[in-house]
């Protein structure tokens, strides 16, 4: 079979291609289905489980600050009041302000490059958390561990957008909750299990949490790295002929993914997008309640009467069953492509889930309301960001409005990591009822992003209807290109 698969259109039709024809002089590029089928599947095999890997050691590095406060750490450096909350707040500041930069990197130096310097950086900010021995101490490092990591998330959701098609990136996507799932799942017995340690050579057990956390992740994360690739036509595990129908995707695509410059036009026309800031204004509202519930369910729990053993158990099936709704509602998000209806339908478990926590002093209750809750947390965020990374065109504008959007959701986190103060437990009745009121908002703001992009196509299908060519403009905003819903 030959490797060069361009063909003249009178010659062989072209394979249906969701992100547009190839626009050039009477010519289309033609790839073998299978061919290009089998290199997407060597992607789902070796980078989707890397993608996993990262987010969850990722995750397990940024959430564990939150086990080691139940096993003695808030009492070790003097935290005292919102202190903890502060950690959190400020280093949330940093991923704000790095999301954008590291997705950025990824682009132009290359996913391989820009993905392995934050797997190294964020390791070492993790094994300084170890040391530290005051309130200052913790801010300087935890904000340096957020902004090392900052953009690993949105960075694999970019790479992803660029290698797979509009109607499954959602899957690929996906693996950013799905690892918050499996590191929320069994963090806790990991850290259960560190803390049976007890202290050794003059060191708490907490820290020696951190210090086999950054062994793990070293070791882990540097065999992940070598299943990265610097661009995806040039990944070791795939064939010449795959590795050409990979060059030659990308040349299909150049009309909607532009020519790999960052033109400043595509800058503006993202950071003047009101679509960009409409749903990073919804991400932000519903993402109270996603990061309130990431960082405090231990100590929900524990403050709910269970002991730390027990929170740890019992934190596993609440988190099985969200990553089983998220998996099920993503899938027939992607097969239906529709993203609004599953995002805004996804808001009422999580609303109605805090609710009964703010309703009833009932410890029981109140764990039930974690399980009504999960149904529809993570799905919220994972097809928040395939929305936007998929109806963003080209790269340079999706490099920057997606991990803009992002970083305005994670505004939420400045918000969130104030909502749970230790004096108000065990109910946390501020902080509950925020979160519900905050995602009952997102649900509108959702409707507001559906209607907004449903009047763009309709507009677009208006010109078309009129015999129209051409609408005078680029990108995802051409006549050419339809938005998902």
């Amino acid at each position: 079979m030959k490797s060069e698969t361009t063909v003249d259109v009178t010659m062989k039709p072209p394979v249906e291609d969701t992100n547009g024809p190839d626009e050039g002089s009477g010519t289309v590029i033609y790839i073998e289905p299978e061919i290009e089928t089998a290199a997407l599947r060597k992607f789902d095999k070796y980078l989707v489980p890397v993608s996993v890997v990262f987010l969850v050691l990722s995750t397990l590095d940024r959430n564990n600050l939150g086990n080691a406060v139940v096993f003695g750490l808030d009492t070790d450096l003097g935290l005292v009041g919102g202190q903890f909350g502060n950690i959190n707040t400020l280093s949330s500041v940093c991923t704000i302000l790095f999301e954008v930069p590291w997705v950025l990197a990824v682009r132009y130096f290359g996913p391989k490059k820009a993905l392995g310097a934050s797997l190294f950086s964020w390791s070492f900010c993790t094994l300084g958390t170890a040391f530290i021995h005051n309130y200052g101490q913790a801010i300087a490092v935890r904000m340096l561990l957020n902004a090392c990591e900052a953009g690993l998330a949105q960075g694999f959701a970019y790479l992803f957008s660029t290698i797979y098609p509009r109607e499954t990136a959602g899957k690929r996507i996906m693996t950013t909750n799905l690892s918050a799932c499996i590191s929320g799942a069994f963090g806790g017995l990991f850290a259960y299990a560190v803390q049976t340690m007890g202290s050794r050579n003059g060191l708490a057990a907490w820290r020696w949490l951190f210090i086999v956390e950054f062994c793990i992740t070293m070791f882990v994360g540097g065999i992940g790295l070598i299943f990265i690739p610097s661009s995806p036509e040039t990944a070791w595990y795939l064939t010449a002929e795959e590795k050409e129908a990979m060059r030659l995707k990308r040349q299909r695509d150049q009309v909607h993914r532009g020519d790999g410059t960052l033109d400043r036009k595509w800058v503006k026309l993202a950071l003047t997008d009101p679509f960009v800031y409409l749903l990073g204004i919804a991400f932000f509202t519903s993402s109270v309640a996603i990061n309130g519930f990431g960082v405090f369910l231990p100590t929900i729990l524990a403050g709910l009467g269970y002991a730390s053993l027990s929170v740890n158990y019992m934190t596993i099936p609440v988190y099985i069953i969200g990553a089983i709704s998220l998996i099920i509602q993503v899938y027939f998000s992607d097969k239906l492509r529709k993203r609004a209806i599953f995002i805004i339908g996804c808001c009422v478990p999580v609303a109605v889930g805090y609710l009964v926590c703010v309703g009833t002093p009932n410890e029981h209750a109140g764990y039930a309301g974690m399980f009504i809750l999960v149904l529809g947390l993570f799905p919220i965020s994972t097809l928040a960001v395939t929305w936007i990374s998929t109806n963003l065109s080209p790269d340079a504008k999706r490099a920057i409005g997606m991990p803009l959007a992002y970083s305005i959701a994670n505004v939420s986190a400045l918000v969130s990591s104030q909502l749970y103060p230790s004096q108000q437990g065990p109910r946390y009745i501020m902080g509950n009822a925020v979160s519900a009121g905050l995602t009952v908002v997102a649900g509108f703001l959702y409707g507001a992003c559906w209607f907004l992009l449903k009047r763009r196509n309709a507009k677009k299908l208006k010109l078309l209807a009129e015999g129209a060519t051409t609408n005078g403009l680029e990108g995802d905003m051409s006549l050419d290109y339809m938005y998902i819903l």
